[in-house]
């Protein structure tokens, strides 16, 4: 054979190669192009303008496991906008609209922790050396603390905390106002239930979260509400009410005076120290 031959022959090899090749590609392109036809999934537009709306701060605050969850809830009908304390006003409008609703007026809100017993001030049932979380500490027997209702300090609030807002000392926690941006996170975490929101122009809060009576109060606790009521009956504007054994404030009555404050015998009412502008104009 002489060369001429064998170099069309290895040509005609190298051809019917490539088209093997070439012929393999373009099924696979036309079975991608089948399957992703016959499986694409179809995203609600709706979802999808709700979801560019959001914050994007996949806290969980609302009760979803992030934003996007929370945009298909919405979508459904079976969310409320309000759950979402991250979103802006002027986003939460847009997102409204999408969904045909009116908007509530909602006034900005900050966590706060209803306890003011750190290891100085509330006794331990037993030295805890588990799990450093708070909810492994609650799975024993409550937790560690004398008082059931008491900041367990094991930080679990603080380590689901988008922007550090929390700080946790001798055993207690703290929340930054300044840096909370009311998600929620913290609240739906705490095994205690004794994180909550209040407006931010609130002038006060109460750092307990016992129902238990005096004598139990006293006994485990420093500064626990012992339920006395003095608050109540000394606030000039009718701005508490007790219930449980502890002070609830109308916060759309509460002027600021610190009367409440001045007055507590065990000091749990604490002044959040805001500015006259923040807080509710005087009657």
């Amino acid at each position: 054979m002489n060369l001429l031959a064998i170099t069309s022959q290895t040509w005609i090899t190298v051809g019917i190669v490539a088209g093997i090749f070439a012929g393999t590609a373009l099924l696979i392109g036309i079975l991608i192009l089948v399957v992703g036809k016959v499986f694409k999934v179809n995203v609600d537009e709706k979802i999808t303008n709700i979801l560019n709306n959001l914050a994007g701060a996949n806290c969980g605050g609302c009760g979803c496991s992030g934003c996007s969850g929370f945009a298909s809830k919405l979508a459904s009908g079976e969310g409320n906008l309000s759950d979402c304390h991250v979103t802006s006003p002027e986003k939460k409008a847009e997102i409204a609209k999408l969904l045909g609703i009116e908007l509530k007026d909602e006034e900005p809100t900050v966590a706060v922790v209803h306890c003011n017993g750190g290891n100085e001030n509330c006794g331990q049932k037993f030295e805890y050396k588990g799990n450093p979380t708070c909810a492994a500490n609650n799975s024993l027997l409550g937790g560690n603390k004398m008082c059931s209702y008491a900041c367990l300090g094991c930080g679990d609030c603080k380590a689901v905390c988008p922007e550090n807002a929390i700080e946790v000392t001798d055993r207690l926690a703290h929340v930054d106002p300044d840096r909370c941006i009311s998600c929620g996170a913290c609240i739906s975490t705490c095994p205690k239930k004794i994180i909550d929101r209040i407006p931010a122009s609130a002038p006060v809060y109460v750092a307990c979260s016992s129902k238990c009576k005096l004598k139990e109060v006293t006994a485990v606790c420093k500064v626990g509400c012992i339920g006395c009521g003095v608050c109540a009956k000394v606030c000039p504007h009718g701005a508490i009410t007790m219930k449980d054994n502890l002070p609830v404030f109308d916060y759309t009555k509460c002027t600021g005076c610190l009367t409440c404050v001045e007055k507590c015998p065990r000091k749990i009412i604490i002044s959040r120290k805001v500015t006259a502008e923040e807080t509710p104009e005087q009657k």
